[in-house]
Order: C-alpha cells, then sequence, then structure tokens
C-alpha cells in the first residue's frame, strides 16, 4: 500500500504538545534534548507546560510544530515507510527532515531563522491573511487580481482559500469577496500576510541560510507547496522552497497529485488533525 505522509504548518500548536512522545519514545525524547541545545533556550518546557499565549509567539510556534512533527515521524521507527511526503507551509520543512534531505539540526537551524525573518517582515509591513470560503478559486483569484497589494495565498481545499497582503488590501478584498457571493471572507488571527510579496524581505533572508545548508537527495519524492508537484533534486528542493515564502501554498493542487501517483492511505504526523480533514475534503 503506498503511504503518503503529511506535516502540518503552523496554527496546529497547543499547550502540552509532544509530552506524550517525549515520555514514550527514547528516540523523540533524543530529538527535544537536542533541540533545547541547538536553541538555546528551553523549547521543549514551553511545548510541555508553556501557555498557548507563549506558543503563539512565532520565534517559538514553528519550531514547535516542527520539533513535534519530525519527533512524531521518528517515533513511528520501521513504520515510518513513505512512498511519498508532503507538508503544509512550515510542514515542508519537517518533511524534508523525515524523509532525509535535511538533518534535524539544519531543518531545525532553517526553521528558526525562517520564524525570526518572518517576524521581521511582519513588522516592517503591517499585513494579514483572511480565509474565504464557499467561492470558486478563480474567482477568489480574479478579484484578488483587482485590488493591489493582496493575493490568494492557501489553496486549502476545494472551496477553502486564504488570501494575504497588506491590511488595507485584505479589508477591500473582504468585502468584494463576500459582495461576489463568499459565504464568509473572516480576518485570521496571524502576525502578518505569509506567502505573499509582503514576505520578500524574508525570502532573501531565508534564501541565504537556505543556500549555506546541505541538502541531499529525499527516500521519496516531496511534493512541494510552490507548484504542488513531486521532487527529488536537492537543486529543485531548494529553489522551491525560497520562492515559498512569497509564493501560495498550493496543497489542494499537491494531494490531487499524490491521489493521481497512487496515494492510498495518508498518514498526519505532527500536532492536530487539521491536513486530515482537509484531505478528506480533497478526496470528496
Amino acid at each position: 500500500m503506498k503511504k503518503a505522509y503529511v506535516f502540518p504548518g503552523q496554527g496546529s500548536q497547543f499547550s502540552g504538545m509532544g509530552k506524550d512522545l517525549f515520555d514514550n519514545s527514547p528516540e523523540a525524547r533524543e530529538l527535544f534534548v537536542q533541540a533545547d541545545k541547538i536553541l538555546g533556550f528551553p523549547i521543549s518546557e514551553i511545548m510541555f507546560f508553556g501557555s498557548a499565549e507563549e506558543l503563539k509567539q512565532t520565534k517559538v510556534t514553528q519550531p514547535a510544530v516542527f520539533i513535534h512533527s519530525v519527533a512524531a515521524a521518528v517515533a513511528l521507527g520501521s513504520e515510518f515507510n513513505p512512498a511519498m511526503v508532503a507538508g503544509h507551509s512550515l510542514g515542508e520543512f519537517s518533511a524534508l527532515v523525515a524523509a532525509g534531505a535535511l538533518s534535524f539540526e539544519s531543518g531545525l537551524r532553517l526553521v528558526y531563522a525562517r520564524a525570526l525573518a518572518m517576524q521581521r517582515a511582519c513588522e516592517e509591513v503591517p499585513s494579514t491573511m483572511a480565509a474565504v470560503l464557499a467561492l470558486p478559486d478563480e474567482k477568489v483569484e480574479e478579484i484578488c487580481a483587482s485590488i493591489e497589494g493582496v493575493v490568494a495565498a492557501n489553496y486549502n481545499c476545494p472551496g477553502q482559500v486564504v488570501i494575504s497582503g497588506t491590511k488595507e488590501a485584505v479589508n477591500e478584498a473582504c468585502g468584494a469577496l463576500k459582495a461576489a457571493g463568499a459565504k464568509r471572507a473572516l480576518p485570521l488571527a496571524v502576525g502578518g500576510g505569509f506567502h505573499s510579496p509582503c514576505m520578500a524581505s524574508a525570502r532573501e533572508e531565508l534564501a541565504a541560510a537556505i543556500e549555506a545548508t546541505e541538502f541531499h537527495s529525499p527516500r521519496c519524492p516531496i511534493y512541494q507547496n510552490v507548484d504542488g508537484a513531486p521532487h527529488t533534486l536537492p537543486t529543485e528542493i531548494k529553489a522551491n522552497l525560497i520562492a515559498q515564502l512569497t509564493s501560495p501554498v498550493r496543497w489542494t493542487q499537491s494531494v490531487r497529485a499524490m491521489l493521481a501517483d497512487g496515494a492510498e492511505e495518508f498518514v498526519e504526523c505532527g500536532p492536530g488533525a487539521v491536513l486530515t480533514g482537509l484531505i478528506d475534503k480533497i478526496r470528496r
């Protein structure tokens, strides 16, 4: 049976995350210990005992979700046998480590650099995101194209697209999308306009870090956010990871491509089950 392993992004964190893995898997425990040393602060303590408020800080959230996801894959031991992998936004880094394209240390350092770069970009330009429900993708794209400063940023499943951009442009787009028949166009409680041109400065910063990091060929194809297609060449994987910060997350397209390539079972590694819900909707 062809199994696809998928890794969630920011937003799936919760207080107490990873404690069961730490307690029950020596291999996972080793990763938490390593992570505290690499980052230079006790992130495992924040994950296990921190408040929702503490976990919401970008510099904590992104590495926390990454550590939990990789630990969940490692805890599976020989059961972890992917025919293909994919990750939603930040989850792409977890997928690459689980598939052997990146070491855990390199992945964690990149995720932390990404989190800090995105935080700085959010401070430079007041930006945000909004979820749009029950409108065709093409209609969302058409309305975004008519308003400067906003783009379609996450194609999560049919009828659910997230838009991203400057606060002003996102608010204007929400009004236009509702007028066009969207069931909801709801601003999200996020730090900024991720996966849009608002992240250009973060992309530049992260590009230097990615270029300086050693990547290997993964043990199976990774279906990347930028084009929803499978990749195994380290040079392509790097280029797509860099482009990801200012490009949309094509999750619907990635899942459809994995299904077309024979994925029979999807296993979500990491906190929550958001991707499992999206995949069910895409399959339907």
